[in-house]
């Protein structure tokens, strides 16, 4: 039964704390000495957690309903109130200010991060982006406001800082529309607005035309059978390059034309869909490699994998430049040309590049999310690099000024 003003004006201290439930989570807890404290309990991310909704009577009856009501819809949203209220606290810009949805952004997404990493985002932020957009309500940041906060980074010649805040940026924005707190994210009208960043990120080509002329460079290695096969799959899988070098053929289904393995990044499990292309280049090289362990052995024992510099060394006999291409760059150059030549939803390239990706409530994905909707990208995606391979469909991405 819910909870009434003359049941709580009755509730007497006990010898240990007591409970007085309401409806929906809520109820108020009565200490030993009479203090009287409403709780909400609610489940996120799979697990229950509890919230403080002030303390009775100055935190009515009625309003600890309408206080219990707000953090459900937050929960609902896929908010975690605890995180949205120790964000409001440090900031004082309102409940849908940048720097409130920020730090919950990154209260949710951090866990799945190292610890380096998730100590370099935040204070990438709380140092250059907070200062001038903290307080300012997230859904009314237009991209000339965002470009100034980071050209301000760029002029101080942190060019690859700048890029690295500019996408926080954007996450944080994609992150506010998700939960209704933006219409859009500004970020994506900057699109070619700094210079390239050159330093961390690993060498890609990602223009159709490059990427045409780089395949047929590929396609025509006349080493070994097992490098040239791993040449040719690496752009048709864009799997991690220490990934692909050690797949092994007990993962490979040809029946269902997927490779499952572990992500060693993540420690989680992961489907490729293989293409036809793709199958038919395994189905190549296992007559060759099939009885032992591994797709791509190495040169000097099957019992192990190929060298991590074997792709590496091959594709600098062919005349590819390190700041041209690298093994990590068919990765960039799929993401690239999958959202922004073939168009296809970013979630579901996020989840065949095997990113931490997680639904609106927090709780990650599986392995099999969106599977169907990946198979036929994976085929369209080898499809189209035949056609640039022929010469067909080579139209330049056209970027942002």
């Amino acid at each position: 039964m819910p909870l009434t003003n003359t049941a709580i004006h009755k509730a007497k201290p006990q010898e240990k704390t007591s409970r007085l439930y309401d409806e929906r989570g809520l109820y108020l807890e009565v200490s030993p000495k009479g203090g009287k404290w409403w709780r909400l309990k609610f489940r996120f991310d799979g697990k229950e957690k509890r919230l403080s909704l002030g303390v009775y009577p100055d935190v009515s009856l009625k309003d600890a309903r309408e206080r219990r009501d707000d953090a459900r819809k937050l929960v609902a949203k896929g908010i975690d109130p605890s995180a949205n209220r120790k964000a409001e606290k440090e900031t004082s810009g309102g409940k849908n200010c940048f720097e409130v949805v920020a730090r919950e952004w990154f209260a949710k997404y951090s866990r799945d991060w190292s610890k380096d990493h998730a100590n370099r985002t935040i204070r990438r932020l709380e140092r250059d982006v907070f200062p001038w957009l903290g307080e300012k309500p997230i859904g009314e940041i237009k991209a000339p406001e965002l470009l100034s906060v980071i050209q301000r980074i760029e002029s101080r010649g942190a060019l690859e800082t700048a890029h690295r805040a500019l996408g926080n940026c954007g996450q944080v924005f994609r992150y506010a529309v998700a939960t209704g707190r933006a219409e859009r994210d500004p970020s994506g009208d900057l699109r070619g607005a700094l210079p390239p960043a050159k330093g961390e990120h690993f060498a890609a080509v990602t223009e159709p035309q490059q990427v045409a002329e780089l395949l047929r460079v590929l396609d025509g290695y006349e080493g070994t059978i097992t490098v040239a096969s791993a040449l040719r799959l690496a752009p048709l899988v864009f799997a991690r390059p220490g990934e692909l070098r050690q797949a092994e053929w007990k993962d490979i289904d040809f029946e269902t034309s997927e490779w499952r393995y572990l992500v060693t990044k993540t420690n989680s499990q992961h489907i490729v869909p293989l293409s036809r292309q793709a199958i038919a280049i395994l189905k190549e090289i296992q007559p060759v490699t099939g009885r032992g362990k591994y797709v791509f052995p190495g040169a000097r024992s099957k019992d192990r994998p190929m060298s991590d510099n074997a792709v590496l060394a091959a594709m600098r006999r062919m005349g590819i430049p390190k700041d041209e291409m690298s093994g990590h760059g068919f990765r960039a150059m799929a993401r690239t040309i999958l959202d922004e030549v073939l168009g296809f939803r970013p979630d579901f390239i996020d989840h065949q590049l095997a990113h931490a990706v997680r639904d609106p409530n927090g709780r990650a994905y599986n392995r099999t999310a969106h599977l169907p909707e990946r198979k036929k990208m994976m085929q369209q995606w080898a499809n189209y690099l035949d056609k640039l391979k022929a010469g067909v469909d080579i139209i330049p991405i056209r970027r942002g000024a």
